[in-house]
């Protein structure tokens, strides 16, 4: 399609089934020009409109052409969302790319890149090889879908992330085309999602072992498929930082590494800081591996890591203490494991399961509040089996992977364990550091679990980390049965025995050293009104009712594209008997409602979903409604739990 130098145009993307897919185009003002693709379901004309900065930052200051995609069925492309990252999608991506690459505006050479959804599909589409991609920036991705998303963790269902985007998605799904991008056919094409779409969480929950399913859109454990220059970008707040250490090692492909201390955020704004723009370096990736500039990105050390240190913890913590190093690569040939065994080192220690064990932990993908950061944990640590050691004489740096080692026996045929590494300050506040859970039924595999049957050797990882434990500081290690709301709560509260002779945490500690310090461009001031809006973050005991409960919620209204006024709402709680823990439940709505000049259009998901020892039981309603017409579907499900 002809284009203009400077040119803001839409595109509809034609596919070999005969589907359209919307797209946005920003042109630079020299053609042709290597062309950076991002694709999404978030639908780019309203509820991501805020994305459009970045791409005309890209264009403008970094001369590319880019390309900003709805994927099947979502925002103003045809089709239905039958599931995230489905095969259909990465053939759909191959024909953009190569619709992209042929067009006379264009180089012919196309990057993929994106945050969080469109970096996943990013890396999937570079194991394809599809001929015209050239590089690819994922930010916030992960490489293995069942341990390493909002889905499942160590084998146990994820709880807090019930409220989120598991429910949004379901609304999201139903929202009609844009009127005016998609023309006459609009209503038609809302009618037949209405009628198909399916809340993507039933197969979810159905799913609840690693398998084919899982593997597919997972690059772990095939590496090797990709061949394209790689850049991975993560965050130590963030849900996905176990992809970054652990993809680099194994990528062959020329590769970067940029790991900072940031949340699910934009680098640019997140809650922690230090931030950065991120821009320049995407920019400085694609120029090398696009436009074959010798800028020297390929030849500074690959590894770019923010260092933290000992911090006091908040769940709104503006910015964590720290440093930026660079590594010349991982993992580091400096290092050194460093094994802490209990004192005395003999004895069986009782580890009582209590279900709501967790809330000073909260969730493990921090984000925009209130999917804030770790509070202090003393009291969590009070109510678990903790291990602690003797003040540290002197600085201890760890970077990677802490793993324990320990036997367990239980009573229970399936039972988890919650494992928390803390930096006790000298007044007694517990900083978390790192976490991990393992459902003991996956101890072996999470492919084929097994019930516990007797004494059990566990091996666990915890989450991928940097800290520097400060002189005079303690570490602790803490364990319990449950890590609630972040992870669904155990079918059982049979206690567990530990045996503390087999105790060993092993930290993978660094000595001084590494290849510098990376300089990096701060971030462009913000408007005012891009300041988060309020949230709700309550955790309440019902004394009486014996229940524990989490709420959220959150909101905000803005104008976009096309005369549209956007209203979104997320409200909900999860709960938890402490001492009956197989009984939990989880109430949640997602709320969309857009204004447009041809139509007033609103989506509602509500989720009731409960468990009991055998079964979770889930329940979601989807509510339409477009220019007067209503709709409504009501999904009802009863999912055995195996060995959940």
């Amino acid at each position: 399609m002809p284009l203009r130098p400077g040119a803001r145009e839409r595109a509809a993307i034609p596919l070999f089934d005969g589907t359209r897919l919307a797209a946005r185009l920003w042109l630079p003002g020299e053609l042709p020009a290597a062309v950076l693709l991002e694709a999404l379901p978030y639908r780019m004309d309203d509820l991501t409109a805020s994305y459009a900065s970045e791409y005309e930052r890209l264009c403008g200051e970094g001369g590319f052409a880019v390309a900003r995609v709805d994927l099947r069925g979502t925002g103003s492309s045809d089709g239905i969302a039958t599931d995230e990252y489905p095969p259909q999608e990465l053939a759909d991506l191959a024909e953009v790319v190569a619709w992209l690459a042929a067009q006379e505006w264009s180089t012919g050479r196309v990057g993929m890149f994106g945050t969080s959804y469109s970096g996943f599909n990013s890396l999937q589409l570079a194991c394809e090889r599809p001929p015209a991609l050239g590089a690819v920036a994922a930010i916030y991705a992960t490489d293995d879908r069942y341990t390493d998303d909002v889905h499942y963790t160590g084998g146990a269902l994820r709880g807090l992330d019930l409220l989120d985007y598991v429910l949004y998605m379901a609304a999201m799904n139903v929202l009609p085309p844009v009127p005016a991008v998609y023309g006459e056919g609009w209503r038609d094409a809302w009618r037949e999602r209405v009628e198909a779409a399916e809340p993507w969480l039933l197969r979810w929950l159905e799913e609840q072992a690693d398998g084919p399913y899982w593997r597919h859109g997972s690059l772990r454990p095939g590496y090797e498929r990709i061949a394209c220059p790689t850049m991975l970008v993560g965050g130590w707040a963030d849900g996905y930082r176990n992809n970054t250490l652990r993809t680099f090692e194994r990528l062959e492909a020329p590769k970067r590494l940029l790991l900072g201390p940031w949340s699910h955020m934009s680098p640019a704004t997140s809650l922690p800081g230090p931030r950065i723009d991120l821009v320049p370096e995407l920019s400085r990736w694609f120029a090398r591996w696009l436009r074959d500039e010798r800028n020297g990105v390929d030849e500074e050390p690959p590894i770019a890591v923010f260092v933290r240190r000992s911090t006091r913890p908040a769940p709104d913590l503006a910015e964590v203490r720290g440093e930026w190093r660079s590594e010349a690569g991982w993992p580091l040939e400096r290092a050194r494991e460093l094994d802490l065994r209990p004192e005395p080192a003999d004895g069986v220690d009782e580890l009582r399961v209590e279900g709501d064990v967790g809330t000073a932990a909260w969730i493990s993908c921090a984000a925009r509040l209130p999917w804030g950061q770790p509070a202090d944990q003393r009291e969590d640590d009070a109510r678990s089996l903790s291990y602690e050691w003797a003040p540290l004489a002197e600085e201890l740096e760890i970077l990677g992977h802490a793993r324990l080692r320990l036997r367990i026996e239980t009573a229970a045929p399936v039972a988890f364990l919650s494992a928390k590494l803390c930096d006790v300050f000298p007044d007694g506040t517990s900083a978390l550091v790192t976490r991990g859970l393992l459902n003991l039924a996956h101890r072996e595999s999470s492919t084929d679990p097994g019930p516990l049957d007797g004494p059990a050797e566990i091996e666990l990882e915890l989450e991928a980390t940097s800290w520097v434990f400060e002189a005079g500081h303690r570490i602790r290690l803490s364990l319990a049965g449950a890590d609630w709301p972040n992870i669904w709560p155990p079918p059982s509260a049979e206690p567990l025995t530990v045996d503390r002779s087999t105790v060993v945490l092993t930290l993978p500690t660094v000595p001084p050293g590494g290849a510098g310090r990376p300089q990096f461009a701060p971030p462009p001031p913000r408007d005012a009104e891009q300041d988060d809006p309020p949230a709700t973050w309550v955790v309440e005991r019902d004394v009486l009712g014996r229940e524990t409960r989490a709420r959220i919620g959150h909101g905000t209204a803005y104008d976009a594209e096309h005369g549209a006024r956007v209203e979104e709402r997320y409200e909900g709680t999860i709960a938890v008997r402490p001492h009956d823990p197989a009984r939990g439940r989880a109430h949640a709505v997602s709320v969309y409602r857009i204004a447009w000049p041809e139509a007033v259009c609103a989506a509602r998901a509500e989720l009731d979903l409960r468990s009991d020892a055998a079964a979770y039981h889930v329940a979601v309603t989807v509510t339409a409604e477009a220019g007067g017409e209503r709709r409504e579907r009501r999904f009802e499900r009863t999912i055995r739990r195996l060995l959940q």
